[in-house]
């Protein structure tokens, strides 16, 4: 009997990644066979990193975790997700106010592709308070972030801080 590949999409801007997102993404590899990390280019946005830049980080980052791959995309998840033959979002909630957005936007997801299912993984309670727009809070400030993101990419962060200030 075949048993059947789980491929799930941790989708997010992750600019920058953070201890909470890796949290995550390590703890889906337990789940699932594997993992697309998907960094959204979001128009709208005006993210600290470039697509491609958050793309390398992350790579680098998870380089060591079999079954993860980085990808980027724009539009549409559930696009994304039938291109992949992905059937499985993950998302993680840090709060209730997470879930109350994140239940919406899976059912929507749910409508517009059958097939596609949530899976919503609680944050590691000392993880709990830790946001990517946190981290630029601190950072713009020139505050300690070494307890927020992997040290590797502390030095990115400085040098984008000082390019925007």
């Amino acid at each position: 009997m075949n048993a059947k590949i789980k491929k799930a999409i941790y989708p997010g801007s992750f600019d920058p990644i953070t201890f909470g997102h890796l949290d995550i993404i390590q703890r889906s590899t337990q789940l699932f066979d594997e993992i697309i990390v998907g960094v959204l280019n979001n128009q709208a946005k005006h993210p600290l990193f470039s697509v491609q830049e958050r793309v390398d980080m992350i790579s680098e980052l998870v380089a060591g975790i079999p079954g993860v791959r980085v990808l980027s995309f724009e539009g549409l998840l559930v696009d994304f997700a039938r291109q992949m033959d992905a059937t499985i979002i993950i998302r993680g909630l840090r709060a209730v106010t997470d879930f109350e957005y994140e239940i919406q936007i899976a059912q929507t997801n749910h409508v517009e592709y059958e097939a596609l299912e949530t899976v919503f993984l609680t944050t590691s309670l000392r993880y709990s308070y830790l946001s990517s727009t946190i981290v630029r809070e601190i950072a713009s400030y020139h505050g300690d972030i070494t307890s927020f993101v992997p040290r590797e990419i502390i030095p990115l962060i400085e040098q984008k801080m000082m390019k925007t200030a």
